[in-house]
């Protein structure tokens, strides 16, 4: 049973490294091609951003194989044998305690590079190293004690009920609306402080846009993201009461406000259409699913791994599995995803202006260097969003014209042109 569940992840794990290979050839060969929405300059930059990103995400990957082949050979072994306790429950919940120290300490470096070396050179990321140690150490926290009490709970389900995984289905999905709830107001406000935007003219656009479809929220706030990063984006968090508009200050700064409310427009499509609760309800097929598969592992798997019956190692072996059937649900859920953009798209530039929404999607990839192609099969996998490209010709702009228009103006022509309209 041992090499079944092996060459399952050895071909996930060859699929994934086989679309990023294809990806990275795809934009290595388009990013030295005539620039799509962009300057030559920034259009090369941000070609190479996206290479070497991608190429961090493979050796993620890989790593993450191994990792795969050291804990079901080895590792499960290891670590059970070295972390008992006279209790099953607190066995279980010191083995995952366990396996995702190891798992965090492997992940770290690929964490670190990312922040202090890529995003660094490429003018995102403002983490200093005082920062980062208290965000870590926050988190670490925070885990601890809200992933010890889940571990136990978990735990406690899978050791004394017969159907564990339904009500640990039951569990985990209370959790995750929970969390939605919460993150707003409790969660996210432990690592960055949230300003209520100041009275204004902005401020009361953005309230009677939400008025006119029906939002009622915490209120409208600015994020000081700029410590940590520098790129652009706005969201509307929460669910009931909890329910606030988000606003990056890096976004303030870089848009105009007849742009900031095409976007803020776009996300009230996402509101108006009930996109939050179709995530989730797609989010809860997916967890349902992998409940039942991984729940119902044979016992034949864990004695290949010379572990006994243990609750933290059936849960463990979950989590390395996880990825394989979320992987099969990703084209399906990008598909989803992608279809309802193009109606938030829709939505925005008829609440908050078409031509205001695209000088700001052509703003965010400037800004946030999002190479603007990407291979189909990439696309296909795991773009949420559409391409930039396809979203403009959505909304019936012909990017050849925004192009046209540009030349012979300054590095910033595109802007400069949309602001003059």
């Amino acid at each position: 049973m041992l090499e079944i569940v092996m060459i399952l992840f050895t071909l996930y794990t060859l699929l994934k490294v086989y679309i990023s290979v294809m990806q990275i050839g795809y934009i290595a060969q388009e990013k030295n091609k005539e620039a799509v929405l962009m300057s030559q300059d920034k259009y090369k930059e941000a070609g190479e951003y996206a290479i070497k990103k991608e190429r961090v995400s493979l050796l993620s990957t890989l790593v993450d194989y191994l990792m795969f082949v050291w804990w079901v050979t080895y590792g499960f072994h290891w670590l059970a044998s070295i972390l008992q306790t006279d209790n099953s429950v607190i066995d279980a919940v010191v083995f995952l305690f366990g396996f995702f120290a190891i798992g965090y300490i492997v992940g770290l470096p690929f964490e670190i590079y990312q922040t202090f070396k890529l995003d660094k050179d490429y003018g995102f990321s403002n983490t200093t190293i005082k920062l980062y140690l208290i965000d870590q150490l926050k988190s670490i926290a925070m885990f601890i004690v809200f992933g010890g009490a889940l571990f136990y709970a978990l735990a406690w389900i899978v050791i004394n009920v017969e159907s564990w995984w339904l009500w640990g289905f039951g569990l985990l999905f209370t959790l995750a609306i929970l969390i939605n709830v919460i993150y707003p107001t409790i969660i996210a406000p432990i690592f960055n402080k949230f300003t209520p935007l100041e009275e204004g003219e902005l401020k009361r656009d953005i309230e009677n846009m939400m008025k006119s479809v029906g939002l009622k929220s915490d209120g409208v706030f600015v994020l000081d993201a700029s410590k940590r990063d520098s790129r652009l984006n706005a969201y509307f968090g929460g669910l009931g009461n909890s329910k606030r508009v988000v606003l990056f200050d890096t976004l303030m700064e870089k848009l105009t406000n007849k742009e900031l409310l095409a976007v803020l427009g776009h996300e009230l499509g996402h509101f108006s259409h009930g996109d939050i609760w179709k995530n989730i309800a797609m989010m809860g097929v997916l967890l349902f699913v992998s409940l039942f598969l991984l729940g119902n592992l044979p016992t034949e798997l864990f004695i290949d791994m010379r572990v006994g019956d243990s609750a933290g190692v059936e849960i463990a072996m979950m989590i390395l599995l996880l990825p394989i059937l979320s992987f099969v649900f990703t084209p399906i859920m990008s598909f989803i995803s992608r279809h309802n953009e193009y109606a938030a798209d829709e939505f925005g530039s008829k609440l908050g202006g078409k031509e205001n929404l695209v000088s700001a999607l052509i703003k965010l990839i400037e800004e946030n260097k999002s190479f603007p192609k990407s291979h189909p099969l990439f696309t296909f996998f795991y773009y949420t969003h559409p391409p930039v490209i396809e979203r403009l010709k959505e909304l019936g702009y012909d990017t050849n014209e925004v192009n046209e228009m540009a030349k012979g103006l300054p590095d910033d022509g595109i802007f400069t042109f949309f602001n003059k309209k």
